[in-house]
C-alpha cells in the first residue's frame, strides 16, 4: 500500500491514491430559546394583538385529541365556578381543606400572531396569583407544540395551595387553539396521602395531540394506579367546573 492510504481486508489500495478526508458530519442549528415575559398575560398578549379567544365545549369537540387522566376516586364535577370550562375533575371526598381538582379550558384563536412570542407570556398569570413561590417552569415544547409550564405555591385566603399549569399553543389544520391545564391541591395534604401522586398522575399523563397522532403513550393511561382518562383520543369529554376551583387559566 502506498504510504497515507489504508488496504482494507480483501481490497487494495490503489498507487498514489490521496488520503480520504472523513466526511463531516451535520451538525442541526441549535434552537434559539425563548426568553420569558416578565409582562402581560397570555389573554393580555392576545388582546393587544387583536387575536379573538372563543371557548371551546368538549361535546362535539374534535380538534384535537385531549387526555385528561383521572384518578381513582376522581370524579366530573359540574359547576359554573370556572369560567370557559372544559372540562374538571375533582376528588370530592378528599379530607383536605381544600378540594384537589384539575380544570381544562380550550380556546380557538382568531387572528394573527407568533406563537413564540405569544408562549413566552405563559408564565406570567401564574407569578401574579398572591404570595407566589416559583418550584419550575420551562418553555419546551410539548409534543411538538410551543407550550409554558409553571409550578408552585401561592397563598388563598388563609391556605397555602400547590399548583401546576400548563399552556399549550396547539394547531389543528389552519387553526390554532390555546389548550390549559392547571391542577391545584392544598399545600399541607392533610387528606390521603395520595392527593400529591393523583395531582402528578394528571399531570404527567395529560396530553394535547393532533387528529391523527398518539395524543398519549401507553405508559400515559398507567400513570395513576386504576387512573382513567376524562377524553381519550377520538374522543370528548362533557363540559364541568370544580366547586372548588382555582384562578382559571388563561
Amino acid at each position: 500500500a502506498v504510504p497515507g492510504t489504508v488496504a482494507l481486508p480483501g481490497t487494495a489500495a490503489l498507487p498514489g491514491a490521496a488520503p480520504v478526508a472523513p466526511i463531516a458530519q451535520a451538525v442541526a442549528p441549535a434552537v434559539p430559546a425563548i426568553t420569558p415575559a416578565t409582562s402581560g398575560t397570555l389573554r393580555e398578549f392576545f388582546t393587544a394583538k387583536n387575536v379573538k379567544l372563543e371557548p371551546q365545549v368538549a361535546n362535539g369537540f374534535t380538534a384535537l385529541n385531549i387526555v385528561l387522566p383521572m384518578p381513582a376516586g376522581w370524579s366530573q364535577v359540574p359547576d359554573p365556578n370556572v369560567p370557559d370550562a372544559f372540562a374538571v375533575i375533582a376528588d370530592r371526598n378528599s379530607g383536605d381543606l381544600y378540594t384537589p381538582n384539575a380544570q381544562v379550558v380550550v380556546y380557538k384563536l382568531i387572528g394573527d400572531f407568533d406563537p413564540k412570542e405569544a408562549i413566552s407570556h405563559g408564565l406570567v398569570d401564574s407569578q401574579q396569583l398572591p404570595g407566589w413561590r416559583s418550584i419550575n417552569a420551562s418553555l419546551a415544547e410539548f409534543n411538538g407544540f410551543p407550550s409554558a409550564l409553571i409550578e408552585g405555591s401561592y397563598r388563598s385566603t388563609e391556605q397555602m395551595l400547590n399548583t401546576s399549569r400548563r399552556h399549550v399553543l396547539a394547531a389543528s389544520g389552519q387553526d390554532r387553539y390555546l389548550v390549559s391545564l392547571t391542577v391545584t391541591a392544598g399545600a399541607g395534604n392533610q387528606g390521603a396521602p395520595t392527593a400529591a401522586d393523583a395531582t402528578d398522575a394528571i399531570v404527567t399523563g395529560f396530553r394535547v395531540a393532533a387528529p391523527g397522532t398518539a395524543a398519549s403513550p401507553a405508559a400515559a393511561a398507567a400513570a395513576s394506579p386504576a387512573a382513567a382518562r376524562v377524553a381519550a383520543p377520538g374522543t370528548a369529554a362533557s363540559p364541568a367546573a370544580a366547586a372548588a376551583a382555582s384562578p382559571a387559566a388563561a
